[in-house]
């Protein structure tokens, strides 16, 4: 058994579980890949996203080369390690920004007890999985645990040809014997490792520079999980199935943030109006939202009102809620970031509910974008949480009391 494969110490584990996300600016297959959408959400933010909802993960800390990728990941809560130039280059390997994001945060003061070594080309990477594999680390089962697939397919390899790449060449089985076509319920299963993520002991990764090492075992992930973008065509199919993807977790849980903004028209109303002769607007609203924001009020979470419209009915029912409004607002995505900065609130710690395109800058910059259930198909496509309710019919009371704790 070669060195970095042998048992490693199983010394108690000291020092925090921090997930690495290495997102430098450059990629030959996609251009700037790791800032380019999936559902409306950047790569790195996904990648963010979940590992911040894993349990046992407490850090979370994008490498870059890259100002913008820098900005984009700290406004979504992870801490920035600034990667030099000499490692953020197309041959640089994932282990050398790794190392050295460990040594940045251990000169910080922060000790690393173990890696979970993230990959934002891995969009659909499923949380409770990654949080498994911590565990089985953290409880000593395990020094070393990826990410893997069930497969029972039956694999090729082109021999070697006259031309010496294999073109034309006889194919030779792999896994199997080509004679011998056992039934699925009759074969043994092997598991694809799927690179969207690998977890282990920090200690032990400094000493080997390598990801597997010691008692090295699998977490089991579905199949669908496993799309990993490497060119367009990938990231075209990976944004088609966003919308499927992001909501085959079932039941719907927990939004935890500290503020809550929302549009106005198609969010607290049915984005209908009666106009009357003089070309008054008149609107219907729930008052199941009024009660809704009242909760929300009581709690003392801030909450706004932000409008492309310039309406005095926006106005009258803002002050009817006893919340603040911005209308008339043509940039929302400024309007938001200069809100939140005043009131000392971190964007990736807001929730932002709206229904149409106006409202998706806005959504791409808070840390949980969230549609109602009618909106426009790109804004679903760019939420984070779509709700079961429309608006004007309950959407705000419904966010509010996924909000608020038990």
């Amino acid at each position: 058994m070669s060195d970095d494969m042998s048992e490693a110490t199983t010394e108690p584990i000291d020092g925090l579980t921090v997930a690495i996300i290495p997102a430098r600016g450059g990629s030959k297959g996609v251009p700037r890949k790791n800032l380019r959408t999936v559902g409306g959400v950047p790569l790195v933010v996904r990648a963010i996203r979940a590992a911040r909802d894993a349990a046992g993960i407490d850090l979370v800390v994008v490498s870059t080369d890259d100002d913008e990728i820098a900005a984009v990941s700290a406004a979504a809560g992870a801490r920035v390690v600034r990667r030099p130039a000499e490692i953020s280059g197309d041959t640089a390997s994932s282990e050398s920004a790794l190392l050295h994001a460990v040594d940045d945060l251990e000169a910080a003061g922060d000790r690393v007890g173990i890696i979970a070594f993230v990959q934002a080309t891995s969009p659909f990477l499923p949380s409770a999985a990654l949080a498994g594999a911590v565990a089985e680390v953290r409880a000593d089962r395990a020094d070393s645990v990826f990410s893997a697939h069930e497969t029972y397919g039956f694999l090729w390899r082109r021999g070697s040809g006259a031309d010496g790449d294999g073109v034309g060449a006889q194919a030779a089985a792999v896994n199997h014997e080509a004679a011998h076509r056992p039934r699925r319920q009759d074969r043994e299963p092997h598991y694809l490792e799927t690179g969207a993520f690998y977890v282990f002991r920090a200690p032990a990764f400094r000493t080997i520079r390598h990801r597997f090492f010691g008692r090295i075992r699998i977490a089991e992930v579905p199949e669908w999980t496993a799309i990993e973008i490497d060119d367009a065509q990938q990231l075209r199919i990976a944004d088609a199935l966003a919308a499927v993807h992001d909501r085959a977790g079932g039941a719907p849980g927990r939004i935890e943030v500290r503020a809550v903004v929302t549009d106005f028209d198609g969010v607290h109303t049915d984005d209908t109006a009666i106009i009357d002769a003089d070309g008054g607007e008149r609107v219907r609203v729930s008052r199941e939202d009024g009660m809704g924001v009242a909760l929300l009020r009581r709690a003392g979470i801030p909450m706004l009102i932000l409008s492309t419209e310039q309406n005095p009915v926006v106005r009258a029912r803002a002050a009817k809620l006893r919340v603040p409004v911005l209308h008339g607002i043509d940039d929302k995505e400024q309007a938001l970031r200069t809100w939140a900065a005043d009131a000392g609130i971190r964007l990736g710690d807001i929730a932002y509910l709206g229904n149409d395109v106006n409202d998706l800058p806005a959504m791409r910059i808070v840390g949980w974008p969230v549609a109602v259930a009618n909106a426009h198909p790109r804004v679903l496509a760019a939420a984070r949480v779509v709700l079961t309710r429309t608006g004007g019919n309950g959407a705000v009371r419904e966010l509010v009391e996924r909000v608020l704790p038990d």
